[in-house]
């Protein structure tokens, strides 16, 4: 960071052939220096119902679509993937199915019908039909089925610092709400579930933005150090 930002002070002062520019970074390097580093508040609460860790590891766990709040449905799939990609890593003693090998065994099995209509029932009632979940349990080898509910997620920017017209830094922020449940085929009951709220800002000298992969992929480390070992 601190070498862009040279390069941008020396491009300025060259256009205005004065060195003043420099005198002025000097001053304002430890700020720079202090403030680089990602600012990152995480607060999760999670509830454990009858989900055992060895269970989980002997019966695995396949993602279905994930909901999301009116204006994102197009991040759905962003959000399983990139949950199932950090989960997958954190937590390889686990058997996970992604989403679209769980997408295809219910096409496979003939299930897409009853999958769309239980999915139609759960915005309406938060509730999952437990015989549709047995046979999507079969079809994909599995007992548990993850469900993630992007409740929110929101990117800005606020201009921190500028000199002489040139626009040196940003805080660049995003904030983040996502729901976890997983749900025990074998019963229909909710096993476990977390809530995770996500604040993160960055100061940055580019018009980089903090994206939804970044904040997910926090999320998704923090959920699946709280799953049982």
């Amino acid at each position: 960071m601190i070498n862009t930002l040279l390069a941008l002070f020396y491009q300025q002062a060259r256009k205005r052939k004065t060195s003043s520019l420099f005198f002025l970074l000097l001053l304002l390097l430890p700020l720079f220096l202090s403030g680089c580093a990602p600012q990152v508040y995480s607060k999760i609460d999670h509830k454990q119902f009858n989900l055992s860790a060895e269970l989980l590891k002997k019966e695995g766990i396949a993602f279905m679509t994930p909901s999301t709040v009116t204006g994102q449905e197009e991040e759905k799939q962003a959000v399983a993937f990139i949950f199932f990609n950090i989960l997958e890593k954190e937590r390889s003693d686990l058997k996970i199915i992604s989403l679209p090998e769980t997408l295809s065994a219910i096409n496979k099995a003939g299930l897409a019908a009853e999958y769309e209509y239980m999915y139609r029932e759960y915005k309406d009632t938060g509730v999952f039909k437990p015989e549709i979940l047995r046979k999507i349990a079969q079809a994909t080898h599995t007992r548990y089925l993850a469900q993630l509910k992007l409740a929110g997620f929101e990117q800005g920017a606020s201009s921190r610092l500028g000199v002489f017209g040139l626009r040196l830094v940003e805080t660049r922020k995003a904030t983040l709400r996502l729901f976890f449940q997983i749900w025990d085929a074998e019963n229909g009951e909710i096993a476990w579930e977390a809530l995770q709220e996500l604040n993160w800002s960055e100061e940055m000298v580019s018009e980089n933005v903090i994206t939804l992969q970044t904040v997910i992929g926090e999320a998704a480390k923090n959920i699946g150090t709280r799953l049982p070992l």
